[in-house]
């Protein structure tokens, strides 16, 4: 995958599952066990980022009445 190819979360944790998965196997050459974790590291960085702009999504849509953010917990029940 290309470092600057814009990628969605759900493809960014498969094939983090999928370098996992080849890691764990552990038949890969050392070098191309250092790519895969370097691949997989900048893809946990870049699904963080992405985790992280949802939550402040999330909390801007929840501003109460007087601008500021409201917390909010979240149930089973709901």
């Amino acid at each position: 995958m290309a470092k600057n190819s814009r990628i969605t979360f759900e493809q960014a944790a498969g094939r983090i599952e999928e370098i996992v998965r080849l890691l764990e196997k552990g038949d890969a050459p050392l070098d191309q066990s250092l790519a895969l974790f370097e691949e997989g590291t900048r893809l946990i960085s870049v699904a963080g980022k992405m985790l992280d702009d949802a939550e402040q999504k999330v909390v801007r849509m929840q501003k109460g009445a007087d601008g500021e953010p409201r917390e909010r917990v979240f149930d089973e029940d709901e």
